[in-house]
């Protein structure tokens, strides 16, 4: 027979979020993770919050959704609080029951900020990493180094001269008019009234510039999970400064190679690679700093091949994590959002690479 278009609302409701999301749900393995890496954070969060008072969002929650607006590419934290509201997939990720209420989207964001002058998405990242490592599932040996450009929140209208002077009001506050011709603009002459810490850089020759932020990523060949992240000023060097920093962060004494592209074929790069006790395996120029001692050999070819899955993280970043066109101002938070989105890729890359070996293995 025909069922009723009806609804009446129960008095009480036995049924749980845990009970809701399926039992093969990717997130699951992801939530399993995240809870056991959140444990190790306790006694850091301890130390941030006082003994008295009023209780604050838990730090672990707000962890949570933070990882679920890079998953799912929620482009607001408004928007985020708002799915929190009533997505039962969310509620139950994070750690709410059915009947919890959310938080204000401003309460939030300030509790956002603590945890960013704590630096909790770098100690989140090396947990994931060790994850990894505790895993097998990362190379110590073959890494490779990229950098890419993530458009700062800011436009080109709010790069102005640092030394001029409004004598009238814009024709419309809001959108104003701006006549850029004939008008030279550099780094060193003007900047951004939105985020003065975002510098004016394109990708190439013909391409147009853009108020960007320069992030970096080292990556390790075996399963291209991402080893190490930086993030600085677009100014011209970052990548090649970003990749030394990088590869002095990796643990023990010996020795690596490391791939990139002829943008990191200079005399300088090359240099203090080796005096890190690594390897270079740029991609040559036609006057290369990489000499036929390290092309000879089959290695060079292997970390040429390789080298291009760095652009997967970058895609996956700017994608699905949001970093194309970023959401935050200011170089620290910046840097804050892109650690921690690098650790939202390592924990989707964990997931399906043991769920892979748990499928060869049965």
């Amino acid at each position: 027979m025909r069922g009723l278009d009806a609804q009446q609302a129960a008095v009480f409701s036995y049924l749980s979020p845990e009970q809701r999301v399926p039992a093969g749900h990717p997130l699951r393995k992801v939530r399993e993770i995240t809870d056991r890496l959140l444990v190790e954070l306790s006694d850091l969060f301890d130390q941030m919050y006082s003994t008295m008072g009023r209780p604050s969002i838990a730090p672990e929650k707000l962890l949570r959704a933070l990882l679920l607006q890079v998953f799912y590419t929620v482009r607001s934290e408004r928007m985020l609080i708002e799915q929190l509201d009533y997505n039962l997939l969310f509620r139950w990720f994070v750690g709410l029951n059915m009947d919890d209420a959310v938080w204000d989207v401003t309460v939030f964001t300030k509790n956002r900020d603590r945890l960013l002058k704590a630096e909790i998405a770098r100690r989140f990242f090396d947990l994931v990493v060790d994850e990894a490592r505790g895993l097998n599932l990362m190379s110590d040996e073959h890494f490779t180094v990229d950098g890419t450009l993530m458009e700062a929140c800011a436009g080109l209208k709010s790069f102005k001269s640092r030394s001029s002077v409004e004598t009238a009001p814009p024709d419309d506050p809001g959108n104003p008019t701006v006549n850029f011709h004939g008008e030279k603009r550099s780094n060193d002459t003007h900047q951004s009234t939105t985020d003065p810490e975002a510098l004016l850089a394109r990708k190439g020759g013909g391409k147009e510039a853009k108020l960007s932020y320069c992030g970096n990523v080292l990556m390790e060949n075996r399963n291209g999970l991402v080893s190490a992240v930086e993030t600085m000023q677009a100014d011209g060097t970052a990548e090649r400064d970003a990749a030394v920093v990088m590869i002095a962060s990796l643990p023990g004494n010996d020795r690596v190679t490391v791939g990139a592209d002829k943008g990191y074929d200079t005399k300088g790069f090359v240099a203090d690679t080796r005096a890190l006790n690594a390897t270079p395996h740029a991609a040559q120029k036609k006057h290369s700093a990489v000499d036929g001692r390290t092309t000879r050999h089959e290695g060079y070819r292997i970390s040429q091949q390789k080298r291009k899955r760095v652009e997967e993280i970058f895609g996956w970043m700017k994608t699905i994590g949001g970093m194309r066109k970023l959401r935050h101002r200011g170089l620290e938070l910046v840097g804050w959002m892109f650690t921690f989105t690098a650790a939202a890729y390592n924990l989707v890359r964990i997931r399906n690479l043991t769920k892979s070996v748990a499928g060869a293995n049965a």
